[in-house]
Parts: C-alpha cells; sequence; structure tokens
C-alpha cells in the first residue's frame, strides 16, 4: 500500500486547479494518498474537480495578494500552476495587464511559500513544485509579462531549494512546451483563424515549429512530472528545471 501510496497523510495545495495542468495534479496527487485542496478563481470549477478527487475546494483570485496570505497554508504539498497568458508588443503591452501577470505568477507563488514554509519546516518535509514553462528557459517575442514572469519563477525555485534543503524541503521546477488546456485550445483556434491555417498546420507549423516533436503535451504528462518531485525517489532532486518541452531547447 505504501509503494502506491507514497504520499499519504500529506496535503497538498495546487493553485490553478480547476482545470487543464492544475486539475490534472489534483487526481494524480489524490491517487498517490494526498490530501488535495483545489484553488481556483472559479468557485465551480475547484468544487467539482475536489468532488471528484474527495478533496476541498477553496475559490480565490490569487491576484488578490491580501486573500493569498489569508489562506490555510500548512500544507506538505504546494503545486504553483496558476497563470494565464497575454500577447502584444513590447511598446504596446498594457502595463496594467504586465502587473496583474507578475502579481499572479510570481508575487503569488511567493507569498504561498513564505507562508508555507513554517509548517514544512515543522515537519522536517516539504515539496514545492512549480509550474514553470519553457518559456522560463528560452524566449518568445510579443509573450513579454509570461516570459518575465516564468524567469523569476525559476529564480525564486532555486532560492527555496537552498533555503529548504536543510528542513528537508525540495523545490523544483517542471518546465512543458505547450500543453492541451483549455487555455491553449483557444489560441490555436484564435491563430487557426488569423493565419487562414487548419487547427492541425497551427500546432505542427505555428505554436510547435521551434520544437523537434510535432505535439500537444497532454495534462496528465505534466502531472506524472508533479508526482515523481514529490515521490521518495526524487529525495535529492532539488533546485532544477525538469524540462519536457520536446527537444525545443535542443536547438
Amino acid at each position: 500500500m505504501a509503494a502506491t501510496t507514497p504520499l499519504s497523510g500529506r496535503r497538498a495545495l495546487i493553485t490553478g486547479g480547476g482545470s487543464g495542468i492544475g486539475r490534472a495534479c489534483a487526481v494524480r496527487l489524490a491517487e498517490g494518498g494526498a490530501d488535495v485542496v483545489v484553488v481556483d478563481r472559479d468557485a465551480e470549477s475547484a468544487t467539482t474537480v475536489a468532488e471528484a478527487v474527495g478533496g476541498t475546494a477553496v475559490a480565490v483570485d490569487l491576484s488578490d495578494l491580501d486573500a493569498v496570505d489569508a489562506l490555510d497554508l500548512d500544507v506538505d504539498i504546494l503545486v504553483n500552476n496558476a497563470g494565464l497568458q497575454h500577447v502584444a508588443p513590447l511598446h504596446e503591452f498594457p502595463v496594467d495587464r504586465f502587473s496583474y501577470i507578475l502579481r499572479l505568477m510570481l508575487e503569488a507563488p511567493f507569498r504561498l511559500v513564505r507562508g508555507a514554509l513554517p509548517h514544512m519546516y515543522e515537519e522536517g518535509w516539504g515539496r514545492v513544485v512549480n509550474i514553470s514553462s519553457i518559456h522560463g528557459l528560452r524566449a518568445s517575442a510579443y509573450k513579454s509579462a509570461y516570459v518575465t514572469a516564468k524567469h523569476g519563477l525559476e529564480g525564486l525555485s532555486k532560492v527555496i531549494a537552498l533555503e529548504g534543503a536543510e528542513h528537508g524541503v525540495t523545490s523544483n521546477c517542471v518546465n512543458p512546451a505547450y500543453v492541451r488546456t483549455p487555455l491553449v485550445e483557444g489560441q490555436i483556434a484564435d491563430q487557426a483563424k488569423a493565419h487562414g491555417l487548419s487547427e492541425e498546420e497551427v500546432v505542427e507549423r505555428v505554436m510547435l515549429a521551434p520544437a523537434a516533436l510535432k505535439r500537444l503535451i497532454e495534462p496528465p504528462e505534466v502531472a506524472e512530472a508533479v508526482a515523481f518531485l514529490c515521490s521518495p525517489a526524487a529525495t535529492s532532486v532539488t533546485g532544477t528545471s525538469l524540462v519536457m518541452d520536446g527537444g525545443w531547447s535542443a536547438h
């Protein structure tokens, strides 16, 4: 039983847990025995996922930093997943949107980690998994806020790893390329219309042009990487990035 439920007795909090990667992580960590807290700004989605995995739903807008600080962060596993995208040239990028994205995707994870570490330190065990992106390691034009936030998350993750090591806490990033999520499927449809291409052509010729493998990553694949980083097998894995980009960064 211990081999199949290595996370039994652990409490895991997943942001953006109502859909996509977050939902897949909630399902996978629950299968591993964790008691899952599904955090999402969409209360209905969070509740649906929480009920499916026997967990708890918490509806909160993570861009509201006071609300983040008010969360119950006595958790053993923290998965920072919530995020969004905005595409625009730098000289036209809305300044309020830039601030919002950094607040949601970088400052909120900092606040969450800051609140969660005391419990992890007390327990002598903790896992912080930050859902970064290939854009945490590589840049793309017109995505200044997203790229900046993900690069910042990489640095934050390494600092957590260094400070947490003596307390049994590891911190890592998972770096996928495009994942088949509602957010990405919306982008595919928009680009197909804009370029006059089929959705399949958009995926292969536009979105995955830099990648060797011309396929979207499925959310459960990312969730498996997260589960590995929380497992006993990854006890010595910390301060690094698990890249699953289909060969994008091999160039």
